[in-house]
């Protein structure tokens, strides 16, 4: 990262306000400067993407050593000073010497607690400013921001990598004209302060947001000197889990629209209470024309979405876990005009999308809290695994990096390709951090996480279970029994894989939706973690001979 200043809420003329960004000097240049609009939904929105990088609910055990040894210690001397207390006032009270709280003792009470919260927040906000080791483990990452031509979005990811935040604010109706546009996706210098300014956001203010475009001009000068310069570390996965969920967000999921009220009781029921056993779930119960029906685990709290019919194809209940990630949302609440969510299925990632007028928020959740985007989760392995030639992936990058954004239909329109190489060269393009899917919009948009494509071992080494159904699949140990038509132009396939007899529906997509197997992979999580190699494989040698005849 080379900042040249630091980001931040300055004065500008006339009392009004000039939020401005410090771009990322080491990339290419960005630049942007317009009005906000709507300074209120903008405070919220942005405030609520912080919530979610600083998010980490993993459970950690503690060493509790010294701590016991501090217990005993401090055990030992309360019941010295309980047993002279105690004493004490049975002399008193021996005596008739019982005196009754003062007006002035309660006063003093209620000061020293006053006192005391004032110097735990105190502590609290110089610990956040003053420790960077502390600081860049909350924010491992500054903020991706792109400018696009009708839109401006920023994107996050969480520490514990389980959840991904990304504000998009359409350029018409949520920002004024811009004087100075330069399109690219840069990182901003983010700070404690800079949240903190946020929160200063009012309507009666205007307040310009500007990703500033002076800083690069210092740098054509020469003014290097005064840069500001940090190497971040990223933790282990992180880049891997962000580009898996970008592929996530583009495979075909049942859209479920939410009145704002029923968020609401969601969220309100979910702070109100806390599950002490399992299972800890939101269920989805979704018949197509009818009432979408949410229902909590495991008070099974049943929560209709009236007002909202589900449109879909019909489906078995899904269910999701991790829901208090959902909290991230509270605030939005009181400004949003719906809520949408799209659910891949049981145990898989969800995605839910707050809409506040020309703004919109989309917060995306691993299957459960332990189960992140760079580790524990591998549902890439349910799409299809026709891989696209390198020559087609470049064609489609130029025609996408040119285009800025475009939908899957009218990219197929503009290659001559079929739509299964498109989506296929698509989702490389994703995992290579060079692409990314508006869930709202139904585009693809192009845009680099980093300067350069992401290599092979940034991304991660293929699954182990991917690379284990390929061997399988090419050792001649695959029978396919019965390939049967499956609903709505999926199939269902039987087989036998290894002597062990395995069975797989895919849908329309070529999208694996379920499966049995005896193996342990799958006795273990089912397809939630990805199918098993054995189910993978008899995928394989199905469209291979699809492919022949």
């Amino acid at each position: 990262m080379k900042y040249a200043s630091r980001s931040g809420l300055y004065e500008a003329s006339g009392g009004s306000k000039l939020l401005q960004m410090a771009p990322n000097l080491a990339r290419q240049q960005v630049a942007f400067d317009a009005s906000l609009n709507r300074p209120i939904e903008f405070r919220e929105a942005i405030s609520a993407l912080h919530d979610v990088v600083i998010n980490d609910l993993r459970f950690e055990p503690r060493d509790k050593t010294a701590y016991q040894l501090w217990l005993t210690e401090q055990r030992k001397r309360e019941q010295t000073i309980r047993r002279s207390a105690m004493s004490d006032k049975r002399e008193a009270i021996a005596q008739g010497k019982v005196d009754k709280p003062t007006a002035d003792l309660k006063t003093a009470h209620a000061e020293a607690l006053k006192r005391y919260w004032a110097a735990r927040k105190t502590l609290d906000r110089q610990l956040r400013k003053e420790n960077q080791n502390l600081w860049r483990r909350l924010m491992p990452y500054d903020p991706v921001i792109t400018v696009a031509d009708d839109v401006v979005f920023f994107e996050c990811f969480s520490v514990d990598q389980s959840s991904y935040g990304c504000l998009t604010v359409d350029r018409g109706d949520g920002f004024g004209e811009s004087g100075q546009t330069q399109l690219g996706t840069t990182n901003v210098d983010y700070s404690w302060d800079l949240y903190d300014s946020f929160q200063s956001l009012r309507t009666y203010r205007q307040t310009r947001f500007q990703i500033d475009p002076t800083a690069f001009e210092v740098a054509t000068d020469g003014g290097g000197d005064q840069h500001r310069e940090e190497k971040i570390e990223l933790p282990d996965g992180w880049l891997s889990g962000f580009v898996r969920l970008q592929s996530a967000m583009a495979m075909p999921m049942r859209k479920v629209s939410l009145p704002v009220g029923t968020m609401y009781s969601l969220l309100a029921f979910l702070k109100r209470n806390k599950a002490r056993t399992s299972p800890r779930a939101v269920r989805f119960e979704l018949l197509p024309g009818r009432t979408p029906r949410l229902v909590l685990e495991p008070w099974d709290k049943a929560i209709d979405a009236h007002g909202s019919t589900y449109d879909g194809p019909a489906c078995e209940p899904i269910r999701i876990w991790g829901r208090r990630r959902l909290l991230t949302l509270s605030r939005l609440l009181p400004l949003a005009d719906s809520v949408e969510v799209y659910l891949l299925g049981t145990g898989l990632p969800s995605f839910w999308v707050v809409r506040m007028g020309p703004m919109r928020l989309t917060l995306g959740l691993s299957g459960w809290t332990t189960n992140d985007w760079s580790a524990g989760s591998a549902v890439d392995m349910l799409m299809p695994q026709e891989k696209a030639r390198a020559s087609v992936v470049a064609s489609i990058a130029e025609s996408l990096s040119n285009q800025r954004a475009a939908s899957l239909d009218s990219i197929v329109k503009s290659v001559y390709l079929s739509k299964e190489v498109v989506s296929s060269a698509l989702n490389e393009l994703a995992l290579r951090g060079q692409v990314i899917f508006d869930l709202h919009a139904g585009l693809y948009r192009w845009r680099s996480i980093l300067p350069l494509p992401l290599s092979d071992k940034e991304i991660a080494p293929p699954h182990p279970e991917l690379q284990a159904a390929e061997g399988l699949a090419k050792s001649g140990k695959v029978t396919v029994k019965d390939a049967l038509a499956g609903p709505r132009g999926g199939v269902i396939l039987t087989g036998k894989v290894e002597s062990i007899d395995c069975e797989t529906l895919i849908d329309g997509d070529g999208m694996i939706r379920r499966g049995k197997c005896l193996c342990g992979w799958h006795r273990k999580s089912g397809i939630r973690n990805g199918p098993c190699r054995h189910i993978q494989a008899l995928r394989m040698v199905h469209d291979r001979q699809q492919a022949q005849n």
